[in-house]
Order: C-alpha cells, then structure tokens, then sequence
C-alpha cells in the first residue's frame, strides 16, 4: 500500500499521544518545540462535537506551527463519526479512531477499547468516515492476549480503510496499578503483518527506549504519553530543568489559554519528583489550589529558587539518594524531568495483600471485645452500643456502654441492655413490660408495642387451642 500520505507528512517518528486533558494545543507547541514530529489532539466525543458549536470551536484550536496534527475521535455511530469527521477534516491531516480507551467511562460509553470484539461495526465506521472526508482515517488500538489474534485485528482494521496504525502494545485490562510493561513482541508480529505505516506505544520513558523500539519492531515511528508528560524534552534526547519546561509551558499558555485544571495537571507531572520532597509541601499546595496564571508561575519560581544553586553547582546538594549511576541506572537530581516509575503489577498485588492481612488481623482484633465474665462481644454489638450511646436527647442513665453485665432476669444469660430501664435484655424487657403493663423508653417498648404483643399472644393461644381440638 502506498505511503504518499504518509510522506507527505515527512514520515514522522518522534509522535505525541492523544491525551485527554493533556494534549491542548499549548502543550503540543511545547512539545513541538523539543522534537515532536506529529501530535494527536485529546480524544473528543463524536456525538457532543457534532451538535455543540462552542465544544467544536474550543476542540479545533490551532495555529500554523501545530502541524502535522491528527484529529481524535470516539464514538459508536458510523453517521455521526463520519459528520464529526467532515467539520474537523480541514483543520487537520488525518482523522484518528480512539480504539485503544480502557476506562470506566468508555465502557459505558460504549468506545474504545470496548469496541474491539464488534469488527463489523468497527468496518462500518471506517468506510463512512473514510467516504465523507478525504484527509486519511487512521486508528489507534490496544492488543489482545493472542498475538494471532492481534495480526487478525490489525488487518481487519487495514482492509477496512484504516491508512495508519497505533498499537498500543498492552491489554486493555492493563491499567492503572495493573499497567505493567507493554508486549514488544505483539507490535512486531503486526508490523510484519500489516502494509499501512505504524507506530508503537508503550515502555516509552526516554529517546534511547525510542530507538530501541525501533529496531526491536521495525515501525514507523513511536507515540509517548506518559514519557512526555514528565519530560516534554524527551524526544530530544535531553532530560531538561523542570522550572524551564514550566515556564515555557505557561509563556505559551498565555498566548493560547487553556483550563487551569489543564494546567495544574501539566505542573504537577513535570514536578512529580521534586514534590515527593517534605521541603516543598507548600508549593505543593500552592499548585493544588493554583488558579490563575500568577499563581502557577509563583510555584515555578520558588521550585527555581530553592534550586538553581544546585543545580549551577555553587552549593551542593544533600540527598538520600546518590546522584550518580548504579550500573546502567542514572539517579537524576530531583529538579530534573525523569519518567514516573509505576510499581509492577506483581508488587502492587502483593502490597494489597498484606494491607488486606493487616486490615483483616485489626478486624478480628476489634472483634475480640469481651464483658466481664470474659465472653466475647461482637464488632457489630459494640458498634451498636456505641451509636447509642452517642443518641442525643437522652437521660444520661440511658446513654450508658455495655458493662458486660448480664440481664437481671432468673436464667437469661444474654448480655444486659445498656439502654434498659429495668436492666434487663431486650427479650425480657418486652416480656416485662407485657405482663406488668408498663413502659421501658430505653428499648422503645411502649403502649402500642404491648398491644402488637397482645394480639400475638392471643393468635397463638387460638393456634394452640384449634391444634388440640
């Protein structure tokens, strides 16, 4: 198949992810400027992009430096898909299916990776989109367990229209703590398999994991997200100074305004690593609550004034960490951009483990309550007598924790009513106040209850009757 388009586009290898939130038009730009080659907007909702012209206006916010850039959608509706296609065609080089979304929110929606089993509605949607606009239809997906059935996917996706390819090389069960590092071996096999040009996506935290990949899986080029999101340098090969990424991401911020909570996002990714410092809670902080320009610029600068000695060399730096090398591992000071390490999917398995051990032996050992004769009282009795205790509007007398005492009627050995009137159990309580015609406000056994009990006695004494006769 032929690869005009793609040539046409300078066949790009270094290419920033659609991200949703993420990947504005400011931090394209940024991007752009420290050696991305092609950038996807965030993901945008057919359906909603369709009918709301201010959600379309503020989805399609360019300029003539934010090219080449690919168009992102989601959705489940080949007409819609396609008419979302056609308003966003000229603003773009190509229009991207999101295939690949593992979250919540696209299962109920109905999108992404949740699409992946439903191959002829998928060919559906490619054929509309690719008959309404004459910009390419590309798609970005994730793999599956087999590799087999990956290859049979990725062609289907081809044969269908789809003119570029993203293989996300993990399952869409791998997300968040359950990441894990995704399947070289499953972007290979499609690679070989597949004639449209190709990226991969995956294990990208620096531009050595790009070259590598490269040679690994003989694609096309490689898309980061997670990489360039703590390093928007990386496809330079340089790993830069936080506060300078920061401010050149707010200058340009300025000048193409996005949400604060955009930038925020942004800030704290760049900074994850200096913030896991106690000294700097309180910029922490200040970013946390950041919302204006002013205020996300003060916290570049005070992280650049605790720092810029350092970093210059006039003073040294005390850290528990060595800042050097341990085997092929360079330990980077904190105020430099560096990936965000996730725990692997086996440790995180192990730790909620042992945290649900711990929570189990702190269950039981709140289970083990004993009165004074040493028997035991359940969590759920104690919990009880707790939140009666604390009943406003009570005489003190009834507002009483159980002791451990024992009921006061001859041969009932259940626990003694805290909130009792006559210190007696529930079941005795009631039987009291029956036969004697009285009242206990602690158990709520009152003139009704008697009656209820009354018409009970009566329908059993009528029962017992009828069974001798």
């Amino acid at each position: 198949m032929s690869y005009d388009w793609y040539d046409s586009i300078s066949r790009p290898r270094f290419v920033v992810a659609p991200m949703v939130d993420a990947s504005e038009l400011a931090w394209r730009l940024l991007c752009r400027r420290h050696g991305a080659q092609l950038c996807y907007t965030p993901m945008f909702h057919s359906n909603i992009f369709t009918k709301d012209p201010k959600y379309r206006k503020d989805s399609l916010a360019t300029c003539e430096e934010d090219r080449p850039l690919i168009v992102q959608f989601c959705g489940n509706n080949p007409e819609t898909m396609a008419a979302a296609a056609k308003l966003a065609e000229n603003y773009c080089d190509a229009i991207d299916i999101n295939l690949g979304c593992p979250q919540a929110i696209a299962k109920r929606g109905r999108y992404g990776s949740f699409l992946q089993n439903e191959w002829e509605l998928l060919r559906s949607i490619i054929q509309a989109m690719t008959k309404a606009v004459s910009v390419p239809i590309t798609c970005k997906v994730r793999i599956f367990e087999s590799v087999e059935k990956s290859v049979e996917y990725a062609l289907m996706l081809q044969n269908a229209g789809c003119k570029l390819l993203t293989v996300h090389g993990r399952t869409r069960e791998q997300k968040g703590p359950l990441t894990g590092v995704a399947s070289w071996k499953h972007i290979k096999a499609v690679r070989e398999a597949v004639s449209v040009p190709m990226l991969a996506n995956g294990n990208i935290q620096s531009i050595e994991d790009v070259y590598r990949c490269i040679d690994y899986t003989n694609v096309n080029g490689v898309m980061s997200a997670e990489g360039v999101l703590t390093n928007p340098a990386l496809f330079s090969g340089v790993n830069a100074v936080t506060w300078e990424m920061a401010d050149e991401y707010l200058d340009l911020v300025e000048k193409y305004p996005c949400p604060s909570s955009y930038i925020r996002g942004h800030l704290f990714k760049i900074f994850h690593k200096i913030f896991t410092l106690e000294e700097n809670n309180e910029d922490r902080q200040i970013l946390a609550t950041a919302q204006n320009l002013q205020d996300f610029k003060q916290v570049s600068s005070n992280i650049r004034c605790k720092y810029l000695n350092y970093h210059e060399g006039r003073e040294h730096f005390d850290s528990n960490e060595s800042i050097t090398r341990v085997g092929y591992n360079l330990i980077l000071p904190p105020w430099i951009c560096q990936p965000y390490v996730r725990m692997s999917p086996e440790a995180h398995t192990q730790k909620m483990l042992n945290l649900n051990r711990n929570q189990d032996s702190d269950s039981q050992c709140k289970r083990n309550h004993e009165d004074v004769e040493g028997n035991t009282i359940s969590n759920k009795k104690m919990k009880k007598m707790r939140r009666v205790a604390r009943r406003p509007g009570k005489p003190a007398e009834l507002r009483q924790t159980r002791s451990g005492e024992i009921c006061l009627s001859d041969k009932c050995l259940n626990p003694l009513g805290g909130k009792c009137v006559y210190r007696l159990c529930k079941k005795c309580c009631k039987d009291k106040c029956f036969e004697e015609n009285l009242d206990c406000k602690g158990h709520r056994i009152l003139v009704q209850t008697r009656r209820e009990m009354a018409k009970k006695h009566a329908k059993e004494n009528i029962d017992a009757a009828d069974n001798k006769t």
